[in-house]
């Protein structure tokens, strides 16, 4: 179990790595416009040292009153980076059309994961919105032009050779109404050799939402279902969502050098998932409704997973200091040579670029020292 110490220097780490003001631009969206967003995705380090970075585009458009309002997720993408993450160059775009799976028509798209398996085969999974009816017991729930979100999976030998052609369902919940919408997966691997799939669930009513899990056996191509909740919602600013978007190992160094392997689990969390008016004589606090918006984190003993402690009990650790407050979709990647973080960043413009931030293993090394 960590102590108060252990939990001081992982909210320094965290601090100094998701610096909102150091971060960098690495993918603009579309337009520098409300509604205009890149994120949503994971960053990897290929076998030869390449940086894959997926993601999708979103343009304007209400969830509210489905797609006549924009075009809202619009394309999948992959960049690939050869200087270490300094410049990243677009080698995959996929428009939503080119996405349909199992016969059904993609209407937008959101969270994405890279993954490179113990086998060398190269994963790409993908949360797609399917023209779909919901069951008929929730259907008068369901607004026109809307579908069902899940999650399919398309894999090859090498990024290069991805193709949605061979895109291939991998994990839907329409026959339970109160987890019916699965989406935004992270990956990763488990000590075991089995592969963890984490993902969002929406109910039919777009109410709230949570994290759900399944794994994939070791020798096995399916994944099987372990928990529709494997942690509770908060009880506070998170109180409506907490969004599971990256497993982070934390670096065995400092007061971490003798401790069995801990992760950071970082999530989206919102207050509330309709419009919050706050009182103006009241403390004033960051955009927390209408989707997962700001940012927390948990930690967790690998040992002991699914179990984890939340370090963000009263308020978010993750604001934007422009616009709404938007910091959302953290993904981190961890080598010897630091750790590299993205997310999606709110700006005063109302559009949300993935942005990132480096700190060395030195940096890193000193701050849990």
């Amino acid at each position: 179990m960590l102590d108060d110490t252990h939990e001081t220097k992982l909210r320094a780490l965290l601090e100094a790595l998701i610096d909102q003001r150091a971060a960098r631009v690495l993918v603009p969206p579309h337009q520098a416009a409300p509604g205009f967003w890149f994120g949503g995705g994971n960053l990897i380090k290929g076998r030869d040292g390449t940086l894959w970075l997926a993601g999708r585009y979103r343009d304007a458009g209400d969830s509210t009153r489905g797609l006549e309002a924009g075009v809202r997720g619009r394309e999948l993408a992959v960049f690939q980076s050869k200087d270490g993450g300094t410049t990243f160059e677009k080698v995959h775009g996929w428009p939503k059309a080119s996405l349909r799976c199992a016969g059904n028509e993609v209407l937008s798209i959101e969270g994405a994961a890279l993954h490179l398996s113990a086998t060398g085969e190269y994963e790409l999974f993908v949360s797609t919105e399917k023209q779909s009816e919901y069951p008929p017991k929730v259907r008068e729930y369901q607004k026109p032009g809307t579908g069902v979100w899940s999650i399919d999976r398309m894999a090859g030998d090498s990024i290069q050779n991805l193709d949605p052609h061979a895109i291939a369902p991998v994990f839907t919940a329409k026959p339970a109404p109160e987890y019916l919408h699965v989406k935004d997966p992270v990956v990763f691997d488990a000590a075991e050799g089995d592969t963890v799939l984490v993902f969002c669930t929406h109910p039919f009513a777009w109410t709230s939402s949570n994290s759900a899990y399944a794994v994939r056996p070791k020798a096995s191509d399916a994944f099987e279902l372990r928990s529709w909740e494997m942690v509770s919602r908060g009880p506070a600013w998170d109180v409506a969502g907490t969004r599971i978007t990256n497993r982070m190992p934390v670096p065995r160094a400092g007061v971490f050098a003798g401790l069995p392997p801990v992760s950071i689990y970082f999530y989206d969390g919102l207050e509330c998932v309709r419009q919050l008016d706050q009182n103006p004589r009241g403390v004033k606090r960051p955009r927390g409704y209408s989707c997962e918006e700001l940012g927390g984190a948990l930690w967790g003993l690998d040992e002991a997973f699914p179990s984890m402690t939340r370090l963000s009990t009263l308020a978010p650790l993750f604001v934007s200091p422009y616009g709404t407050g938007c910091s959302r979709y953290v993904d981190t990647l961890v080598d010897e040579t630091g750790i590299f973080a993205t997310w999606q960043q709110g700006q005063d413009d109302g559009s949300q670029p993935l942005v990132g931030h480096k700190l060395t293993m030195d940096e890193v090394a000193r701050i849990l020292s």
